[in-house]
C-alpha cells in the first residue's frame, strides 16, 4: 500500500527505442499538492519520463500508480478517459487554437468531457480572474503576449480541476520575469486550489523555488 500523501508512484519505469535505453529508473515518488521540478541537462530524460507519468508515452516496461490506482495496466480507451478526466499538461508551446478566443480555449477540454454549459463557463471565468486575465476572455491568441497566451494555456489545463498537472518546460519561451511569474502561479495554485504539479526545467533557480526537485543524467535519477 503506498503512503496516502503520495499521488504518483512508479518503479522500475524503462524505455528503449530498439537497443538504445533512454529511460531506467529504479523508483520514483511524487508527493500530493506539492510543486516538484524534474532538472538535469538536455537529453537526460525529461521528458521522456514526464511523458510515461502522465500517460502520454508508454513504458517499455514498469509500473506506475496514480492515487493508489496501476494505470500501467489501463485500455487505451481507459486511459484516455483517466488522462483527460484527472490530468493537465502544459507545454513550452501553448498549442491554442488561433482562430479561438481565449475563453473557448480554456473551456475546450471541459466540453470534450460532456461537462454541463453552465458549469465549464463558471469554472472558466473563475479561471480567468485567477490568472488576472478577465479582461482577456474574448481576445484571440494572437492578440495576447506570450505570458497571457501560457496563462491561458495553464486555465485550459485546469479546467477539468484535474488532480495532476504535468508541465514540460513550460518557461522556455518566456523572459526571465514571464517565467518566475509563471512559476509563483504554480506554487500559489498548489497552495490555494490544492493541484500537484510536477514540472520540467533547466532553469535551477526556477526549480529551487519547488517544493522538491529531482535530478536526472544519462537516463537515471541521480538525486531525490
Amino acid at each position: 500500500m503506498l503512503e496516502k500523501e503520495t499521488i504518483i508512484f512508479g518503479k522500475d519505469i524503462k524505455k528503449s527505442y530498439e537497443s538504445l535505453c533512454v529511460l531506467d529508473v529504479e523508483a520514483i515518488s511524487i508527493q500530493k499538492n506539492k510543486v516538484t521540478a524534474l532538472t538535469g541537462p538536455s537529453g537526460a530524460g525529461k521528458s521522456t519520463l514526464l511523458h510515461i507519468l502522465g500517460t502520454l508515452l508508454k513504458p517499455t516496461s514498469g509500473h506506475i500508480y496514480i492515487d493508489q490506482t496501476e494505470i500501467s495496466l489501463f485500455s487505451e480507451k481507459k486511459l484516455a478517459n483517466f488522462r483527460n478526466q484527472k490530468l493537465g499538461f502544459i507545454f513550452q508551446f501553448h498549442n491554442l487554437l488561433p482562430e479561438f478566443s481565449a475563453f473557448e480555449n480554456i473551456v475546450l477540454p471541459a466540453m470534450i468531457a460532456g461537462t454541463d454549459i453552465s458549469v465549464y463557463t463558471k469554472k472558466a471565468n473563475e479561471l480567468l480572474t485567477l490568472m488576472n486575465l478577465s479582461n482577456r476572455a474574448h481576445h484571440k491568441p494572437s492578440e495576447m503576449s506570450g505570458g497571457e497566451q501560457q496563462r491561458i494555456a495553464i486555465a485550459r489545463a485546469l479546467i477539468n480541476d484535474p488532480q495532476l498537472i504535468f508541465a514540460d518546460e513550460p518557461t522556455g519561451n518566456l523572459d526571465t520575469k514571464n517565467a518566475f511569474d509563471l512559476h509563483q502561479l504554480f506554487i500559489n495554485l498548489s497552495k490555494v486550489l490544492g493541484h500537484t504539479f510536477l514540472i520540467v526545467t533547466h532553469n535551477n533557480e526556477l526549480a529551487s523555488m519547488s517544493d522538491k526537485v529531482i535530478q536526472m543524467k544519462d537516463g537515471k535519477i541521480v538525486h531525490a
